[in-house]
């Protein structure tokens, strides 16, 4: 049953004879224009009722899962509402990452996605999901900074040092990351593709693996988490040649981009917040407008800057947007250097 307030209870009296016909149409087309609002802007003024649930298809413990948690804190606090966070790791964020699409629309559940949500279609066959359909996009939350990184003894100190090294022997430097379709795989595979560069890959499981062989000098070169990479980077054992991202680091302005050096290169590590497909436009919005609020506090846009994270806050729109063209882009990388993940 419609529980608008009729237009008499809204004040509106459409049979007073001193109202001329133009002055009671112009009434009624503002009144009917309040009643059709009326239920969008209830929904938002009431969301949330409950507490909310946040998955994140990452373990606890890590940056990620910080992330994850600082922003539930923050946003908790402004709905005055508690916003559990759910770790569902595993399967390459797969299995959260399911969670969330199949979840009720309801905007009691939501969930970060990581870089793998536009790596994963560009690399695999099938997922149990569609990443472009079983979503609503609400912010990208940032992008961590990916660093290329060199032993101190490699004799070259910038990306135009590196292209000639690698162009007088090709094949004989090798480059690590942190895993086979990792977002530092891709951005590797994005710099041979855009340097013309022949290259090896050699991928580790994770950082610490990865810098076992590097700290040494046992792999020269590496694609690696700017944050992680950073003490090493102070103390002298490592030297950073470029970060990988399509802009200089907020947090660190110094740091060259690829794309200074090499035309069209641009590749993040991306966080960011979606809940399930089918949820009300009104509530979405609410949803979004909150997290964009929440991420662009100055006390949360610090704590990501020291988490070697560069805040975006993006619209709906613009991370569906980006979303599309990761996807799109990757597909190119991966077909360009024949990188396959196996389902």
């Amino acid at each position: 049953m419609d529980t608008s307030p009729s237009l008499h209870a809204q004040g509106i009296d459409m049979t007073t004879p001193s109202c001329s016909p133009d002055i009671r149409r112009r009434q009624w087309l503002a009144a009917t224009a309040t009643l059709a609002l009326s239920p969008a802007l209830r929904a938002q003024a009431t969301y949330p009722q409950k507490p909310v649930r946040m998955i994140v298809p990452m373990p606890p413990g890590g940056a990620t899962d910080g992330m994850a948690r600082l922003i539930a804190m923050k946003l908790g606090e402004r709905w005055g509402q508690s916003v559990v966070v759910e770790n569902r790791a595993g399967a390459g964020a797969i299995i959260g990452t399911q969670a969330i699409a199949r979840a009720a629309p309801d905007g009691y559940t939501f969930g970060l996605v990581i870089s793998s949500h536009t790596i994963n279609p560009a690399l695999r066959s099938t997922l149990p999901y569609d990443t472009l359909k079983d979503f609503t996009p609400l912010t990208q939350l940032g992008s961590a900074v990916i660093a290329l990184v060199a032993h101190p003894s490699l004799p070259a100190s910038d990306v135009p040092g590196l292209i000639k090294l690698v162009r007088a022997e090709p094949g004989r430097l090798e480059y690590a990351s942190l895993g086979i379709g990792t977002a530092t795989h891709v951005a590797g595979e994005l710099l041979k593709v855009k340097a013309g560069l022949d290259m090896p890959h050699v991928p580790y499981n994770g950082s610490a693996p990865a810098y076992n062989d590097l700290l040494p000098g046992r792999v020269k070169l590496g694609f690696v988490i700017l944050e992680s990479a950073l003490p090493h980077i102070q103390s002298g054992r490592l030297k950073l040649l470029a970060i990988a991202n399509g802009q200089r680091s907020s947090a660190h302005p110094d740091f060259p981009t690829i794309g200074e050096s090499v035309p069209g290169y641009a590749y993040e590590s991306i966080f960011g917040f979606v809940a399930p497909a089918g949820l009300s436009a009104d509530v979405a919005q609410k949803l979004s407008a909150d997290l964009i609020a929440t991420i662009k506090r100055p006390d949360v846009v610090q704590q990501m800057n020291a988490w070697g994270t560069d805040v975006v806050a993006s619209t709906p729109a613009q991370f569906d947007a980006f979303i599309r063209q990761e996807i799109d882009s990757t597909r190119s990388v991966a077909k360009s250097a024949g990188i396959k993940l196996t389902d």
